[in-house]
């Protein structure tokens, strides 16, 4: 039976909004359990009244950071060394980082290095080295609650429709190499080889940040690709034009 991971979700309470923790900590869940819950920034700051009233209902830890130095972040030097710490400690096997922020790229890849999953978590703003580098990396509009305020700038469709998918170059690449690799000698694949495939050779893709819960569902709306149902559960896909 495959161990349940134990995850550190470290929170970079200065440039990521308070708004989704509760849909990260539900991702999460799905991954394993998160046993170390710490949220870093300057607790005196009053525009961390939003972190701090999330604090206690989800029993996360605020690690305080004053910032000593003018212009110097500190929170994400915090961040880092906590990391490191916990990396060395034993007691987790994963880590989730919430941040909006590319500085944290090589400790992502540092991280990785010891064979650990990184789970990313940030708003659009994003630069790609660091959504690139977590394994997966998940867009927070898209697990903020309905009815949660959102401005008209922030709002993202609920989820892609057909022609929005194919429009997307990159990604009906990414499926149609998936399809292709993983199939047997007749064209079919089974889905969850498709999805390892996927997993595999572009660790930062996630369905979700196409509005899908499954990579199954994303791949039916496409309609690129022939679908057989084998024993009642099992999906198989089959590119047509392979």
């Amino acid at each position: 039976m495959q161990e349940t991971k134990r995850i550190a979700l470290l929170i970079d309470c200065d440039n990521v909004s308070h708004t989704a923790i509760e849909g990260v900590l539900q991702e999460l869940a799905k991954h394993g359990t998160v046993n170390v819950r710490h949220a870093h920034g300057n607790w005196n700051s009053p525009s961390l009244s939003g972190w701090a009233e999330k604090l206690h209902p989800h029993a996360i830890r605020p690690m305080q950071q004053f910032a000593y130095t003018k212009g110097k972040n500190a929170t994400d030097s915090a961040m880092i060394i906590d990391a490191m710490d916990l990396l060395y400690s034993g007691n987790v096997n994963a880590f989730a980082l919430m941040t909006s922020d590319s500085d944290f790229t090589p400790l992502v890849l540092r991280i990785l290095e010891n064979g650990f999953p990184v789970y990313g978590f940030g708003e659009r703003k994003t630069p790609l080295p660091f959504v690139d580098s977590c394994s997966p990396f998940i867009y927070i509009e898209n697990l903020l609650a309905a009815g949660d305020d959102k401005t008209e700038s922030d709002k993202v469709p609920a989820r892609k429709g057909r022609a929005q998918l194919r429009q997307d170059t990159a990604l009906v690449k990414l499926l149609r190499t998936a399809v292709e690799q993983a199939s047997d000698d007749d064209g079919w694949a089974n889905m969850g080889m498709v999805a390892s495939y996927i997993s595999n050779n572009n660790s930062s893709f996630s369905s979700i940040n196409y509005g899908y819960k499954k990579i199954s569902d994303l791949i039916r709306t496409t309609e690129l690709f022939q679908i057989e149902m084998r024993n009642g559960t099992a999906m198989y896909v089959r590119d047509p034009k392979g």
